[in-house]
């Protein structure tokens, strides 16, 4: 069915929000993503992590709908709301409802950025073409616009790129390029999946204070994808961690850092370590997750969690609240102590 705004803006004003997410691939034979929910606020960046396979791409790629041939949404809603004040349910959005969201509500940026880009067109080409197409501008000024947003993103000599070909410049450039591709329209949400990934250190911090940038100045919502936790403590305000397909804790930044509400999450932290240079040796989370499909009765982490009891296997673990605008699914939350970065035993 084609994009409709509704008559009413989201009752928080979230950009985007996801309730009860269900994704099945195989045809629809088994199910990879269970019951997600998570909001993204104007100007508010969220970062999505978890081990691979947790369920961060296919989440990020629902919201794009690009979920690839056999995967699909069984269940649950994705409302993008517009400055305008309407909102767009994405959930059986048709091509051409996608083809009015994308690149004009809804902007992305990849870990690849010469795969998404013609080899044989020149990189402000395929810029300025959009802006003629959906802003109606003409050739000159779709050329000065796209030099325009060269500049912005931080280009040098952007009236030269704008006649390079992709296999000219360098991948932070090309992310550059992907990234004033993806804010050409002025969007309300980008999505951005592993994007600073295959970058050295230096390019990736540039990256990452552009996204800061155009967050600040364009009041940009921002949903982070990442397996590196140094890059959303930097970038995020609030994060969102997966496991085996399932949401088991968010909350802000600073308080999941500092004192993490699920097992798992500690494991993540304890894994990275982030800022820890002396150490010698590299951590591990022991065991792996279930495969897609064959999730365990009660906690899918419990298998490898040091803190699992008999109850943790028992039935199906709901999200529950971890405090001031934070969640957490596990069954031994008030066993726990949360006030260090590492959990313990209460009385241990």
């Amino acid at each position: 069915m084609p994009a409709s705004p509704l008559s009413e803006p989201a009752a928080d004003s979230s950009v985007l929000a996801v309730e009860g997410l269900h994704i099945t691939v195989n045809g629809g034979r088994t199910e990879a993503v269970r019951d997600i929910s998570f909001t993204v606020r104007a100007g508010e960046a969220v970062g999505l992590v978890g081990e691979s396979g947790s369920g961060k791409t296919l989440t990020c790629r629902s919201i794009l709908g690009a979920l690839p041939p056999g995967v699909q949404v069984s269940a649950g809603t994705m409302t993008l709301a517009d400055r305008g004040g309407g909102s767009t349910e994405l959930t059986g959005l048709d091509r051409r409802g996608w083809e009015r969201l994308r690149g004009v509500h809804l902007g992305a940026v990849f870990q690849d950025p010469a795969s998404y880009l013609n080899p044989s067109l020149t990189v402000g080409r395929q810029l300025a073409e959009p802006l003629r197409v959906r802003q109606g501008l003409s050739r000159a000024a779709a050329h000065r616009r796209a030099v325009e947003l060269f500049t912005a993103v931080g280009l040098h000599r952007p009236e030269q790129v704008y006649h390079r070909y992709p296999h000219e410049l360098s991948g932070g450039m090309l992310q550059r390029v992907l990234i004033a591709v993806a804010v050409a329209g002025d969007p309300e949400l980008l999505v951005a999946d592993e994007a600073t990934t295959a970058l050295d250190t230096v390019v990736q911090a540039e990256v990452l204070d552009l996204l800061g940038r155009l967050r600040s100045e364009r009041g940009l919502a921002l949903l982070l994808v990442s397996h590196d936790l140094a890059v959303v403590a930097e970038v995020c305000d609030r994060i969102v961690v997966l496991y085996a397909g399932e949401l088991v804790e968010e909350g802000p930044t600073e308080q999941v850092l500092a004192a993490p509400a699920h097992p798992y999450t500690e494991a993540l932290l304890r894994v990275a370590s982030i800022g820890d240079w002396s150490r010698r040796e590299l951590a591990v989370i022991p065991g792996r997750p279930p495969e897609a499909g064959r999730a365990p009765t009660g906690c899918r982490f419990a298998d490898r969690c040091a803190h699992a009891r008999p109850e943790c296997r028992e039935g199906a673990v709901e999200l529950r609240s971890a405090g001031v605008d934070r969640r957490s699914r596990c069954v031994r939350l008030e066993a726990l102590n949360l006030s260090g970065t590492v959990l313990q035993e209460v009385g241990a």
